[in-house]
Formats: structure tokens, sequence, C-alpha cells
């Protein structure tokens, strides 16, 4: 049996194959094949030794014809999770207001859960869910820091305004008392 090459579609000379590697090899009837004392190159049809793989009883049998399978790829469902929440604007009110109504510094501890919060969205568009859903909790975290700072600041500052008041009225008072 002979060792064959052959030049396939794009014009590349391949070999050597035997017929039956051939057939594998997805050769057609007017592909050019050449082996050891052959004068020029033929089409495969022309070879005495190859016609049977061109037979009709040959192909009937699928033998011609490489057999292959398509395997279907799976199609899983992935349900996307939503996106956690960012707490950006509550963290942005909570750092600013506070600093603008009670002059309060801590009140700034609100950027950290602003630097938290920017982060989330941009983790989740990544497909970093794990990170996205740290960030958010992180930015939920301080973002209450800062806003029980700004109550318990509010808190004292009322608290402030009314014990001035009770001393101012309490001294007022004792005035009153020494006088008579």
């Amino acid at each position: 049996m002979n060792r064959y090459f052959y030049i396939d579609a794009e014009g590349k000379q391949n070999g050597t194959f035997s017929p039956d590697e051939l057939i594998h090899e997805n050769v057609k009837r007017e592909t050019l094949v050449w082996t050891q004392g052959m004068d020029q190159w033929m089409r495969a049809s022309e070879v005495a030794e190859l016609s049977y793989i061109f037979s009709e009883t040959f192909i009937a049998q699928g033998a011609a014809q490489p057999q292959t399978q398509y395997t279907h790829p799976v199609m899983t469902t992935t349900t996307q999770q939503p996106m956690p929440k960012t707490w950006l604007v509550e963290s942005i009110l909570v750092t600013i207001l506070p600093f603008i109504l009670c002059s309060s510094f801590l009140s700034l501890l609100g950027i950290i859960g602003i630097v938290y919060a920017a982060q989330v969205e941009s983790f989740f568009n990544r497909g970093d869910y794990t990170a996205s859903a740290e960030s958010s909790r992180a930015a939920g975290k301080w973002t209450k820091i800062a806003l029980w700072i700004a109550i318990g600041w509010i808190l004292l500052i009322i608290v402030t305004i009314i014990l001035v008041l009770v001393f101012v009225g309490s001294v007022s008072g004792i005035g009153e008392w020494l006088n008579t």
C-alpha cells in the first residue's frame, strides 16, 4: 500500500497518508495526490488504488465521510445577581449636611463611605460580585457611622442650647432674688 501526499484547498502539500488515512483527511475526487512512482500529481479519482474511496458502495456505507461528532454546548442559565446598594447618595448627604450644619469635622468620616460606595458599581460591572457586595457592606457601615455622629452632634447642640437657656434663666432668676 502506497503512502500519498495531497494538496489541500489552501494549496499546501500534506502527507504522507495511507488511502484509509486520506478518507479522514476529507480528500475529494478532484484533490490532487502524488506518491512515489507517479510522474505528476493526479486527481484522487484517477488513481486506481484510491478509486474505492469514491465508489458508491463505499460512500453509502459512510466510510468516505469522517465520522464527526458534534457536541452541543450545555446551555446554562446564569441568573445575574442584582447590583448591591451603592450607598452613594446617603454617604454624600451624611458627610456634607452635618459638616455644614454642625461644623463637625467628625462627619467627614463619611468620606470613607463615599469611597466604598464609588467602588460598588465598578466591581459589579467587572463581574466581581463578591467585591461589589463587600464594598456595599463597608459603604453602608461608614455611612451609618457618619449618620450616628451627625445625630450625636445635633443632639449635643440641642442639649447645649437647652442648658444655656436654663443657665441664663436661672442666673437671671438669682439676680432678681438678690434684688429683693
